[in-house]
């Protein structure tokens, strides 16, 4: 098959949406199918099926603060559009954006069958406006989304039940939905990584995500300074985002200085197998694949007890889940187990049989299942009107 990948955010492999893209076009390559690429990343100009839409500009100080939070904006360029989709058997958009609304359109138009990726929560995008507390606004997106998207597209793909639940009880709309998780490289596994000489006596906590206000990093760093251990413990923030001034600003006063570092995708796999447990405390998560990784690592993880967070999903039971942004409760919740080092083995080991499930070539050929039954099903429709 011919598959357009329509991207309105690609770039770096540094955020959730992106490496989903990437893995799923890396996938349906390994399997046979040319894959088309429409995204607005400048860089790729020229390269074999990647079609190049311009940048969108929303003035110097809003596109300042686009490129401060590492993504950019997709100008959905009609002819560009067209010719990407044009002879393709199967579209799939990965966000409801500007560039995805336009090829729903031409899909419609040219009755080519069309998937679409749910990768963006309501939060992340009031979240950036500070006002992600207002849930008369989530909902709204939610049902300007639908109206504008997510209504016009032949099947949905949602990475977690949780946020199709969140979604069809907003809209109050059955979708044609597959539950389908973004999966666990195999490379992410459980093995032998030894602590570097300067952590040797430390107790390491490991969180990874972007420095934004809905991963609620500040609520780690406030807790590690309140726990009984924080003498001794090492905090690692992989990571990067526009909140990072302010966590060094916060964690300053710790008592052992915590490390603000991002990692490749290998890299930060070594610092999960020699962590002593791993903390995510979201408390906005559509699915949370580094929280994923570290159950794949069979690493003692601990989540927030957030209703708008999926992570929370994923803990075994409530000895690894805090009270959503609550200090004091996380402090006590690491607390306790490092206080339990023989209880945190035997958890360990429940995590890494539960990670099974989400083995990411399993997920990819069951996206690939998802796009082939949708394309049969236009097809069939196509052929009942002739």
């Amino acid at each position: 098959m011919i598959i357009t990948v329509v991207c309105d955010v690609l770039g770096e492999e540094n955020n959730g949406t992106t490496i989903a893209s990437m893995n799923l076009i890396r996938f349906l390559q390994s399997r046979g199918h040319t894959v088309r690429i429409l995204c607005a990343d400048q860089d790729k100009e020229g390269k074999e099926n990647y079609y190049i839409v311009p940048n969108l500009s929303l003035g110097k100080l809003l596109d300042a603060y686009i490129r401060k939070i590492g993504v950019t904006i997709a100008k959905p360029q009609e002819d560009v559009v067209r010719k990407a989709i044009e002879g393709a058997d199967h579209v799939h958009a990965m966000l409801p954006f500007g560039l995805g609304m336009k090829a729903t359109k031409i899909c419609k138009e040219l009755g080519i069958s069309i998937t679409a990726g749910f990768h963006m929560q309501a939060e992340n995008f009031t979240s950036y406006i500070k006002l992600n507390g207002i849930k008369p606004l989530n909902k709204g997106v939610y049902k300007f989304i639908y109206k504008h998207f997510y209504k016009h597209v032949d099947g949905i793909h949602y990475p977690t039940d949780f946020i199709r639940n969140v979604f069809e009880s907003t809209v109050k709309q059955k979708t044609n939905g597959y539950v389908i998780s973004n999966g666990v490289h195999s490379y992410v596994q459980k093995r032998e990584s030894e602590k570097p000489k300067e952590y040797k006596d430390k107790i390491v906590i490991l969180t990874t995500g972007r420095y934004a206000r809905e991963k609620s990093q500040d609520t780690l760093i406030k807790a590690v300074k309140l726990s009984k251990h924080a003498s001794s413990i090492q905090l690692i923030l992989g990571g990067q985002g526009v909140k990072e001034k302010h966590y060094k600003k916060l964690a300053s006063s710790l008592p052992v200085p915590p490390l603000f570092k991002f990692y490749s995708r290998t890299e930060i796999i070594d610092v999960l197998n020699y962590a002593d447990m791993y903390v995510h405390p979201a408390e906005m998560e559509l699915e949370g694949i580094s929280c994923l990784e570290a159950i794949a690592c069979g690493k003692l993880t601990i989540v927030s007890s957030s209703p708008r967070s999926a992570t929370r999903g994923f803990a075994i039971d409530n000895s690894c889940i805090f009270k959503n942004r609550n200090a004091k409760d996380l402090a006590r919740v690491i607390d306790f187990w490092i206080d339990n080092p023989q209880k945190r083995k035997f958890y360990e080991q429940k995590y890494l049989e539960q990670s099974i499930v989400y083995d990411q070539n399993e997920c990819m050929k069951r996206m690939e299942e998802m796009i082939t039954e949708v394309y049969n099903e236009k097809q069939k429709a196509k052929s009942n009107l002739l």
